[in-house]
């Protein structure tokens, strides 16, 4: 224990690759055994804020909370004094002496480190414009039970490299020790502090993390296939810029997730997509719905892989 110090989850390598092989192995157990965990009971009380629009983080954590025997205390920050200029840390200071835990789905990364750096309690990074971090620890459990394992295998990442899903992968990857292949135009090339921060933590686990400029070899030989949505929210004003620039590379190609690029991965590769998609856009249906996709379980599992983080987290904070 910390003495009450909490634990927070902020970015992907806030967890160590043991701390991380933790979370995924109680994971397993609580989807093994869905209504066997009860930490919250009481009920303790969860507080999940939003800044922006949500359909899987907000059921996910609602449902997930309520099945540890908790009480999701789920609000919209615009209805609150968030919207009208309250600064994060007073906030969290009224929220942390009423809650055990807090998740958030906001803007800056800088916002979510303020919470956390006055927080009495974990808080969890919901999504940032930086990292999605519960997405990728959900997709690293869906692609363990497809696998059966998770180092050595190669993720290549198609689209925005900037992304915070692509962020995500490079440094939750590279702590599973996987080898993660970002396939990027130039304009959206992942941030290369990340980058670096990724390929340090490769280092020691036996992964690797690369950029490719050309989507096709990004693709050849990997066990995993990841797409995103190519304008986020918050970058509306972008999408057309965007879909131009994604949809095309060279005279004849684009960062799209097709059969073509699926037809290029190893045997028995598995697609992923954290949703929501746009068929047809940087993921055809064909391949959405086809039998390599597993993004249904990967939806799944953000409510396994997240009540085992906030268990985890909670565990070490009393």
């Amino acid at each position: 224990m910390d003495g009450g110090k909490p634990r927070h989850f902020l970015r992907d390598d806030d967890l160590s690759p043991a701390e991380q092989a933790d979370v995924l192995d109680l994971a397993d157990a609580m989807k093994a055994d869905r209504f066997g965990y009860r930490p919250l009971e009481g009920p303790r009380t969860v507080a999940v804020l939003f800044d922006k629009p949500s359909l899987r983080t907000r059921v996910s954590f609602a449902v997930g909370i309520a099945e540890l025997g908790g009480q999701p205390l789920v609000i919209d920050a615009q209805g609150t004094h968030f919207g009208r200029g309250e600064t994060v840390e007073d906030a969290t200071r009224v929220l942390g002496r009423q809650v055990a835990a807090i998740a958030w789905r906001t803007f800056g990364q800088d916002r979510i480190e303020a919470m956390a750096s006055v927080s009495p309690v974990p808080v969890i990074n919901a999504l940032t414009d930086s990292f999605h971090p519960c997405q990728v620890l959900a997709d690293l459990q869906t692609v363990r039970a497809a696998h059966g394992r998770l180092a050595g295998l190669t993720l290549a990442f198609l689209g925005d490299g900037s992304s915070n899903m692509a962020h995500s992968y490079l440094l939750g990857g590279a702590t599973a020790g996987m080898r993660v292949r970002i396939g990027a135009p130039e304009r959206y090339r992942p941030d290369p502090a990340i980058m670096a921060a990724a390929a340090q933590i490769a280092a020691r686990t036996g992964g690797a993390v690369e950029y490719h400029a050309d989507p096709k070899a990004a693709c050849v030989g990997a066990d995993v296939l990841a797409t995103d949505v190519w304008a986020s929210m918050g970058q509306e004003d972008q999408e057309a810029e965007r879909l131009a620039v994604l949809s095309s590379y060279g005279a004849d190609d684009s960062y799209r997730l097709d059969e073509p690029k699926l037809a290029l991965a190893a045997p028995g590769a598995v697609v992923l997509h954290c949703l929501p998609a746009h068929r047809g856009l940087e993921i055809t249906a064909e391949v959405l719905d086809g039998p390599a996709s597993v993004v249904w379980d990967e939806a799944e599992n953000r409510l396994h892989a997240q009540k085992a983080l906030l268990a985890w987290l909670l565990e070490r904070t009393r």
